[in-house]
């Protein structure tokens, strides 16, 4: 891995009363990127990384292709995306996954969720118990405004075969009336937590069930979000990670700071600090984290400091505050492949990572150009503190 002290990743204040960089939750150290470098961020690959596609857009098939998330159960990884002709949310989007047994090969596309008449359906990420594995459909539907939507599940024993969708719940056992974001994972106890961005519009809040099917008796846990203007948050799309027995959520920071949004939790998820701008890079996207098998917090993302989506990067924290080592997935440059094909908010770069470890790697999905959809692994062992 190659540094460069020229990073200039200094806060600039957005309003008074935000933290600075250094009591925010989440720190780039100084050091970790070559901003003089704007292709690779001045970064290598970690020893065995590996990419691989498990869907690629054809001029026969359907070319608009996104939100890919991948899941590991019963000996096999499975990655789920929407998927339309060129554009994105077109009325004829669906839901679709592969899987595969060793993550280099993957099986053709299946179709999870098809398209619906009244509503817009995208993929809401994974769960499993037990024997059962779990998918997550977001309905968007047409006639809500302002725009938001709710959250179905389908279950399966063999990943092929599918029951009938149904409402996920909340704690009063009603339908959850919000869109799932895809990082579904447990605490060690059990505790499920994720976010949802709620009706009315999309206003993102941390969520948690102690339900370990997934299925039910989701809570809204308590989070005062940054001042903003319309139905939307500045808090979207996060993703989160442990840090002894506190919860770390990272958000896409809407309001254009290119910084990610950070905020944490000491009950688990049932309460949470108002999130602050940190001093780590981010290009208004989704991203990712989690934790290693030994604790180390990591981050994917594309740590540009603007809109470009690349270079996609993964760091690491020993202690889950800075992240001081940074390894590079896919580079832009001469490295970044073109788009082929022309959609509505179609984008060169590797959009919105989602990660997951399997045998002994970390693997990230996510869309290239809005239109394939690969996967990069880096084997646990290359992104260990010694």
């Amino acid at each position: 891995m190659q540094r460069a002290a020229s990073l200039c990743v200094a806060l600039t204040l957005l309003g008074a009363g935000y933290a600075t960089a250094q009591q925010a939750p989440v720190r780039a150290a100084p050091d970790l990127l070559d901003t003089s470098r704007p292709a690779e961020l001045g970064l290598k690959p970690a020893p065995g990384t590996q990419t691989f596609t498990v869907f690629r857009a054809t001029e026969q098939s359907y070319q608009y292709n996104h939100g890919a998330v991948p899941f590991a159960f019963n000996g096999k990884l499975y990655v789920q995306w929407q998927s339309s002709r060129a554009d994105e949310d077109a009325p004829e989007t669906e839901v679709r996954y592969a899987m595969s047994v060793d993550g280099k090969h993957w099986s053709d596309a299946i179709i999870l969720e098809r398209p619906r008449a009244d509503a817009a359906v995208t993929n809401g990420g994974w769960w499993a118990y037990g024997d059962t594995l779990v998918a997550y459909i977001n309905v968007w539907p047409h006639d809500l405004e302002p725009r938001g939507g709710y959250v179905e599940y389908r279950t399966s024993k063999d990943g092929v075969h599918w029951s009938a969708a149904k409402p996920v719940l909340n704690d009063q056992g009603e339908p959850l009336a919000g869109i799932m974001e895809q990082d579904i994972r447990a605490l060690p106890d059990g505790r499920l937590v994720s976010a949802v961005h709620q009706q009315p519009g999309l206003t993102l809040k941390p969520y948690f069930t102690d339900d370990a099917t997934g299925r039910s008796d989701w809570q809204a846990g308590k989070i005062s979000n940054l001042p903003h203007s319309g139905s939307v948050t500045r808090e979207l799309e996060p993703s989160w990670y442990r840090r002894g027995n506190e919860l770390v959520m990272i958000f896409r920071d809407q309001g254009s700071s290119f910084r990610l949004l950070a905020a944490t939790s000491s009950d688990r998820a049932e309460s949470w600090s108002t999130s602050v701008i940190t001093n780590y890079p981010d290009s208004r996207a989704k991203q990712s984290a989690g934790n290693l098998p030994d604790g180390t917090a990591f981050i994917v993302n594309n740590p540009s400091g603007r809109k470009a989506r690349f270079p996609l990067v993964l760091s690491t924290s020993a202690d889950g505050e800075l992240f001081d080592r940074a390894w590079l997935l896919r580079a832009g440059g001469e490295a970044l492949p073109a788009q082929k094909y022309d959609g509505r908010y179609k984008r060169v770069g590797y959009s919105y990572p989602k990660s997951t470890l399997f045998e002994g790697y970390v693997y990230t999905a996510y869309a290239t150009g809005k239109e394939d959809i690969d996967i990069t692994r880096v084997p646990v062992t290359s992104l260990q503190y010694e």
